[in-house]
Formats: structure tokens, C-alpha cells, sequence
């Protein structure tokens, strides 16, 4: 067995104990990256296994019968405190659990779930806080799908929206949350970077403007945001007011584009009541995929911080390039009409990034000039992989977005966006030169 922290009472049949896990050694708090190595997992527990096993079950067995009817009072909600102990794994499962937990750890969250994608991860967020007639408040731009199961899909279900850009000013937020209350304001809901411009979105203006306009906690909005660009490394969103967070763990957390999953990380009482949904339709992340990610999150930190320095050598590569109308680099945020931007990136981030927009001086053609023509760099959407990828959003990921939106979003023709990897930084620079000579 694996760690079973959610067992019940001895009197209905408690596994045995894990160890105490260690979080401090004298009075050093242990860093996220040290503690990826085996946090949440008690060898001893499964045969002395260095690395927890894969547990490839779909059921549990109870220690006994008092145990089952306990987890069940949990499952469905009759008691409070959610599922004790592991049954069936549409609801846990070790591997899970494990991963869980490693996850919350990057943003001191209290608790957190994997889902079996980012989509499916935010799909549940909205259907455990949302019901008909209810209004999501959300930046924009916003990943399309996740703007197409906003308006298209809980549209269909008297679900409203209004929204505000990545950038806005308190006023401007004000102004947006002002008209959303005169009805019920069910989520706020973010992305800091916006895919695929890369713009930041004021989370701690957000957090000012919701608690003085909704003063009754009862009726206050979480804020929820998807932190998949910069997280868990570059940005910890909890610390400047958001409630939930959200990923894509397809991207960083999991790093090498060969796997699809998802998690949110929050509070035990929005987890709990995400949790329940979860449980009720299915989204859970598979046992394979959540051991890949055990994998994964070990050289987290390692591969975000090579990648990172890669894209800032890249980068100023690309910003001098006669070819090259702008780059849209967190790292070269300064003054002028990016005094707003600089000053969100300064008081939130603590890096740059690896993923950027590259605005190309021409349009669709030239775009499609330099992507054909990159040898190094995949032309593939997704990002935060070893490998560099580039794509066009445009005419990719956001082409169901409407002409007009994508145009007042800044999703431009000549918009390319790059996702750096870990290769040589030389090497990848010399690629983006021969493709830049292809326009």
C-alpha cells in the first residue's frame, strides 16, 4: 500500500499508518523541489518500492463492512469530510493521492486534484460552481476552449458572461464586477499569462475590486485562475488573492508531451466541493498518468529554470531581428505603455517565462514561411515540453474564436507563439535565424 492519510477509525478497519512525513528539518522549511522526491509516499508501504507502483485497479477492498458504508456516508455527502479511504478509482486511488498532494505543495495550497486534462479540470470547476442564470466574470483573452464552454456550451444553459482584458486597470475591473452584481455573480475566473498574448492580468486589483463590491461573504465570488504559463514556479497566484488555481499538467508540471491531465489546487473547502463533482462524473486522471507526473514534478524545477534561461537568450536574439515587428517577452516589460504590465509583472512574478508571442512583420503568409521553415523548434501546438514548439493561434488553437473578438484580443495574423525548450540555447537561436531568412 501506498499512504492512506484519509483512512478511517481503527473501530472500522484503518490501514497501517504511514511515516510522518518530513517537512522540516531543524527549523528549515523543506523546498518544493526536495520534497518531489518523496513526499506523500512511504516505501514501506509498498514492499520497500524506491518509487510508488503503478496501482492499476479499478476497486478497493474494504477492511470491513462498517469501513465501506463510512467511505460511501463520505462520498455521497451525507458526512462531512469527504471519502476515507480508497474504493473505487472514479473518486482516488494512491497514485493519485500522492500526486495530489506533491502538487499542492508548490503554492502551499491545502489541498488539490488531478483530472484527466486541463479542460476536463476547469469543465468540473465550472459545473460544481455554476448554475443556470448565474454570471461568470472572466479575462480575456482566455484559452479558446475554455472561452468556447463558457458562452457556447453553459450558454446553451442560461449561464452569463461578462468580461474585462488581461491588462485592466482596478477601475476598469470595477466597472466590469459593478454590472456583473445586479445579478449573481457565481465565478470569477482568470488567466495570467492570457493564451496566447501573454498579457497579465492584475490578480491582486481582482481580489480589491470582488471584496469591496461583494461585502457579504456569503454571496462573494471565488477567484479562480489558470496559472499554466508561469506555475507553480513563476507564479503563485494564492499569495496575491485567487481562491483556486488551475493547470494544464500537460504542459510544465508534466514536460516531456506525452501525457494529457490536469489539477486545480485551493482550499479543502473549495477542493471538497470540486471533489464532489469530480467523483460524480468521472474526471479523475488515470493511475499511469498521475505516476508519470510523480516523474515529472521531480525535475520540475530543473527544466523550468534551463528553459527559462533559454527563452531570455532567444528572446533578445528575435527583438533585434529587422523581421521581427515586437516580441511579447515578460522580460523586457518596462515603462511607457508597458508601465501597467511591468508593474503587475513586478509585484507577481518572480520570472520571465519560457513561452512568448512573436509578431512577425507581415501577416499569415509570412508566418507560415517561418514555421514551415524551422528545422529545431516543432511546429505543434501545447507548450512547456523539453522540445521548443511554435504554432499559430490564429489559424490553430483559437481559429473558432470569432474575427472580431480575435482581433480585439491581439490575436493577430503575424501572431507566432514559441514555447522554449531545454535544447542548446545556440543552437535554437541559429534555427529561428534560417527560418527568419525563409520569409
Amino acid at each position: 500500500m501506498t499512504k492512506d492519510t484519509k483512512a478511517g477509525p481503527e473501530t472500522v478497519g484503518q490501514r497501517r499508518s504511514p511515516r510522518p512525513e518530513i517537512e522540516r528539518i531543524g527549523g528549515r522549511k523543506l523546498s518544493p523541489a526536495t520534497l518531489m522526491m518523496g513526499h506523500g509516499y512511504d516505501p514501506a508501504l509498498s514492499e520497500g518500492s524506491l518509487k510508488p507502483p503503478i496501482f492499476l485497479t479499478s476497486t478497493f477492498v474494504f477492511p470491513s463492512a462498517a469501513a465501506g458504508k463510512r467511505h460511501f456516508e463520505g462520498v455521497t455527502g451525507k458526512r462531512p469530510g469527504g471519502a476515507e479511504g480508497l474504493v473505487y478509482s472514479r473518486f482516488n486511488g494512491p497514485n493519485q493521492e500522492i500526486l495530489e498532494d506533491r502538487l499542492a505543495i508548490w503554492e502551499e495550497a491545502e489541498d488539490a486534484l488531478a483530472f484527466s486534462s486541463g479542460m476536463s479540470a476547469i469543465a468540473t470547476l465550472f459545473l460544481s460552481m455554476v448554475e443556470p442564470g448565474d454570471t461568470i466574470v472572466h479575462s480575456g483573452p482566455l484559452y479558446a476552449a475554455t472561452e468556447t464552454l463558457i458562452a457556447r456550451i453553459l450558454g446553451r444553459f442560461g449561464v452569463k458572461w461578462l468580461d474585462f482584458p488581461a491588462g485592466a486597470t482596478r477601475e476598469e475591473i470595477d466597472a466590469v464586477l459593478a454590472e456583473a452584481a445586479k445579478g449573481k455573480v457565481a465565478l470569477i475566473y482568470l488567466e495570467s499569462p492570457a493564451n496566447p498574448t501573454n498579457a497579465l492580468v492584475d490578480v491582486e486589483a481582482v481580489a480589491a475590486s470582488r471584496d469591496a463590491i461583494f461585502t457579504d461573504s456569503a454571496t462573494r465570488p471565488p477567484i479562480a485562475i489558470d496559472n499554466t504559463f508561469l506555475g507553480p514556479l513563476w507564479h503563485k497566484p494564492l499569495r496575491h488573492g485567487a481562491d483556486i488555481v488551475v493547470y494544464s499538467l500537460t504542459k510544465y508540471a508534466g514536460g516531456h508531451s506525452d501525457l494529457v491531465a490536469g489539477g486545480v489546487l485551493g482550499s479543502k473547502a473549495h477542493i471538497n466541493t470540486i471533489r464532489l463533482m469530480r467523483n460524480t462524473i468521472g474526471t479523475i486522471c488515470d493511475p499511469n498518468t498521475a505516476w508519470m507526473l510523480l516523474r515529472s514534478l521531480e525535475t520540475l524545477e530543473l527544466r523550468m529554470s534551463r528553459a527559462g534561461e533559454n527563452a531570455a537568450k532567444v528572446c533578445a536574439f528575435l527583438a533585434g531581428h529587422p523581421k521581427v515587428q515586437r516580441v511579447g517577452y515578460l522580460g523586457f516589460l518596462e515603462g511607457g505603455k508597458d508601465a501597467r504590465q511591468a508593474d503587475i509583472f513586478r509585484r507577481h512574478c518572480t520570472g520571465a517565462g519560457s513561452t512568448f508571442s512573436l509578431y512577425l512583420k507581415g501577416g499569415e503568409a509570412e508566418s507560415f514561411r517561418f514555421l514551415d521553415a524551422l528545422r529545431i523548434a516543432k511546429l505543434a501546438v501545447s507548450l512547456g515540453g523539453t522540445e521548443t514548439l511554435a504554432s499559430h493561434p490564429a489559424a490553430m488553437t483559437h481559429l473558432s474564436v470569432p474575427d472580431a473578438r480575435k482581433q480585439a484580443l491581439g490575436i493577430t495574423d503575424n501572431l507566432v507563439r514559441i514555447s522554449i525548450g531545454v535544447e542548446d540555447a545556440d543552437d535554437l537561436i541559429a534555427d529561428f535565424a534560417q527560418a527568419l531568412d525563409a520569409i
